[in-house]
């Protein structure tokens, strides 16, 4: 018998993303099914229409503000696994304790929430420089689009999880049926944390993937096209309602579905998050940055479709766009910090680069509460320019990229 041939490292790189974007597809099982009903939750327990708004900034930004320090850590320690497991295990235990909340006691709903967004800090850039050392074999377009569609595909089934718990409880209180339905996301986050360990045991080193650059340590800093994207970024999220809490108070406040199906709305706009995620990813790969602002420039009528209407097919439409913007964020983006950035210095250029979207994400989401209960066509203006300005920051990103391209090779 012939001896099976040792898999090629771009074998094994590929097969490292696999398993860690399946590993993440069980993530957002949790996360997003959490997510498809936080806001709704959280109104149900008492909280105010500014807190609801305003836990999704400030969540954010405790998560991106903290990924900077623990970027720098995980490159200075090179314990990439170490700060993954970590961040992983408070990211998938906060989730299913909402479901020990108190009816009424809102403070503890919102201390969870900000405890996975904690768990997400720690773990983020480390586990996106991990993926990042085997994406570099595979072409970092195709690689993260990959890893956010089998995410977004466990995005769609986390809500659907949640519909199918709600569907079988109806005889429940609603307290009560939300108390089932976080916790039966435990086991998905038990099925992450397995994967994940796995993930540990068959590659304890991603980072041997990637050959060494020869840059200098820190270059990414001094690259005009890496500010000029960071820039881009802290923009798009001035108009981008990342968090879903806000969105999800208004259609739930429309009643526009029975509570029960009320999930599935946002598990359409994770479907479309994942085919974004590839289309967009493979066009990362051939026209660049240039991708990313098309993605913006979709993105940017989304606010019109849900605070100007109340028509459920333009819902669907804006949820669409929606789905877009969170394909971009989550794929095209990464692979622009993956291209512009140094192997040795690569989850702090992520850590950077998530302190500046997390800023902008926190600062303005006190702005968009406000303007929702004020000034509702003021919002989706402000929502829409914001984010087409940030298109055009993306698209000058690729002329400046290639110049900056063309002065290293001489």
């Amino acid at each position: 018998m012939s001896k099976r041939k040792p898999l090629t490292l771009v074998q094994k790189a590929f097969a490292f993303i696999v398993l860690m974007s399946i590993m993440s597809l069980f993530n957002d099982m949790v996360f997003e099914g959490a997510n498809s009903v936080q806001g709704k939750f959280e109104s149900f327990l008492g909280a105010p229409t500014i807190v609801i708004a305003a836990v999704g900034g400030v969540a954010t930004l405790l998560g991106s503000g903290l990924r900077l320090f623990f970027g720098w850590l995980s490159d200075k320690t090179k314990k990439y696994w170490l700060f993954t497991i970590l961040g992983y295990t408070i990211d998938m235990a906060s989730v299913p304790l909402l479901a020990a909340v108190p009816n009424g006691k809102w403070q503890l709903a919102v201390f969870f929430i900000l405890m996975e967004k904690f768990g997400k800090a720690i773990k983020k850039p480390s586990k996106s420089a991990l993926v990042s050392f085997a994406a570099k074999e595979r072409g970092a377009g195709k690689s993260f689009a990959l890893g956010e569609a089998l995410d977004q595909i466990g995005a769609c089934i986390g809500p659907l999880i949640l519909t199918a718990v709600y569907s079988m409880r109806l005889q429940d209180s609603e307290y009560s049926q939300y108390v089932w339905g976080f916790a039966s996301l435990s086991i998905p986050a038990i099925l992450c944390l397995v994967l994940l360990w796995t993930s540990r045991f068959l590659f304890p080193k991603p980072e041997s993937f990637e050959h060494d650059s020869k840059e200098k340590i820190g270059s990414f800093l001094s690259s005009k096209t890496y500010v000029l994207f960071v820039i881009g970024a802290f923009v798009f999220a001035m108009g981008f309602m990342d968090s879903f809490g806000l969105i999800n108070k208004h259609l739930g406040d429309l009643a526009l579905l029975p509570d029960n199906f009320f999930p599935l709305l946002y598990s359409y706009a994770m479907l479309i998050d994942a085919l974004s995620a590839l289309l967009f990813g493979y066009l990362y790969d051939h026209i660049g940055f240039r991708s990313v602002g098309l993605a913006a420039l979709f993105t940017a009528p989304y606010a019109f479709c849900f605070f100007m209407n109340s028509n459920l097919l333009i819902v669907f439409l804006g949820l669409t766009f929606w789905g877009i913007g969170m394909g971009a964020m989550e794929s095209v983006l990464l692979s622009g910090v993956t291209s512009l950035s140094p192997k040795a210095d690569r989850a702090k250029a992520f850590g950077f680069y998530e302190l500046a979207y997390g800023v902008s994400a926190f600062a303005f989401s006190f702005l968009h509460a406000y303007l929702y209960e004020n000034h509702p066509m003021v919002l989706c203006i402000f929502t829409s320019v914001t984010i087409g300005v940030s298109s055009i920051l993306f698209f000058l990103c690729e002329p400046l990229h290639q110049k900056e391209e063309k002065s290293h090779s001489i």
